[in-house]
């Protein structure tokens, strides 16, 4: 019922050469998309297709007893649907990394927004007509193995600690701003962060997450509900408030410049050498210039190295960076790049780091 392709059926591209294949189940209402899905992952000698499947209920069902790594899911479907089985795939695949291939839509981002951060750890829109091209392929296929991809753990501790001669000490001055940098899994993190930290911090909030420009209004308005404070979409000219949050707009880099009236935006279009839009790299840069010791960056899970170079710069100027943990990060990509460089004064759980920026801003964080 459902089912387009067995359990384990067998890639067809060359053998592999070490480790084991990564185990993908597809979860999608439409034939198309799940043979479209089946036939790339089939084809890819480290991948493995688990099941695909056309509704939430079948895969519910299958992660009882399979072993699935990475979970293709479809939000709108028949019957319970992918966003009322979410909590339920985390809970019976604890392993798993669940991607929402979401609609265009705008009640599409709303749901999609909503899934992060329940604990989806990604999203990938589906391809409009004749948009299932190879630039699509090689993006979904970067995706799932870096969503399927077993932490090595060898830079640090398997508790996400470190040594103390790979920490940085932090800034003796009190933080007055704090800006932080997340990809994929980094809504679900935000949300615990920003559910832990005090109200009345006294210091603008700064946000970049890698995002669609259509999912931005639907994270600022879940953010302003979790939070209590004024969150809006950057637009140049803002000021930084105090306890307000901005958000990097999606297709523009969030930094600051000092003005004789205090900091203000200015969001810019420039490259940057990540590759992202938005960067966390021009968002650090930029508070490392405005605000140097009393800069405060975070980065949170995530895939790539965005950020480091941006943390550099707040290293440079005396000023703090503290990043995620392996054990509790979709991708220790962006956090991990900067734990190894010893650009970071403290790896930690999203809880434990909105403790350290209340620390910060109310001048405790030596």
């Amino acid at each position: 019922m459902g089912y387009s392709s067995p359990l384990g059926a067998p890639g067809k591209g060359p053998a592999l050469q070490r480790g084991r294949q990564i185990r993908v189940m597809v979860v999608d209402d439409s034939l198309i998309v799940r043979a479209a899905f089946s036939r790339l992952v089939d084809q890819e000698a480290d991948l493995e297709l688990a099941a695909a499947v056309s509704t939430a209920e079948d895969a519910l069902t299958l992660l009882a007893s399979e072993r699935v790594d990475v979970i293709l899911l479809d939000l709108e479907m028949p019957g319970m649907g992918g966003l009322g089985a979410l909590p339920q795939m985390i809970e019976r695949a604890r392993e798993a990394k669940i991607m929402v291939v979401s609609s265009l839509t705008a009640d599409g981002a709303e749901h999609t927004v909503e899934a992060l951060a329940l604990g989806a750890a990604d999203t990938l829109q589906k391809p409009a007509s004749g948009g299932f091209d190879r630039d699509y392929k090689d993006k979904l296929l970067a995706k799932i193995r870096a969503l399927g991809r077993r932490p090595l753990r060898k830079a640090v501790a398997a508790d996400g600690g470190a040594s103390a001669s790979t920490l940085r000490s932090p800034s003796r001055e009190r933080a007055r701003v704090v800006a932080i940098g997340a990809s994929t899994g980094g809504i679900h993190s935000i949300g615990q962060l920003f559910g832990a930290l005090p109200k009345g911090l006294g210091i603008p909030l700064l946000i970049t997450q890698h995002l669609p420009v259509s999912f931005i209004p639907a994270f600022a308005q879940q953010l302003r509900e979790l939070t209590g404070r004024e969150t809006f979409a950057a637009a140049d000219g803002m000021a930084l408030v105090p306890d307000g949050i901005l958000i990097a707009p999606g297709d523009a880099h969030l930094t600051v410049v000092r003005r004789p009236s205090g900091a203000v935006v200015k969001l810019e279009h420039r490259p940057a050498p990540s590759g992202c839009m938005p960067s966390v790299d021009p968002m650090f840069a930029s508070i490392a210039e405005a605000f140097g010791a009393a800069a405060l960056g975070v980065v949170l899970t995530g895939m790539g190295r965005d950020g480091t170079l941006g943390a550099e710069e707040i290293a440079e100027a005396g000023g703090t960076v503290l990043v995620q943990n392996e054990a509790t990060s979709a991708v220790w990509g962006m956090p991990g790049s900067i734990a190894r460089a010893g650009l970071a004064s403290a790896i930690l759980h999203p809880l434990d780091i909105a403790g350290r920026i209340a620390s910060a801003a109310t001048g405790r964080n030596g």
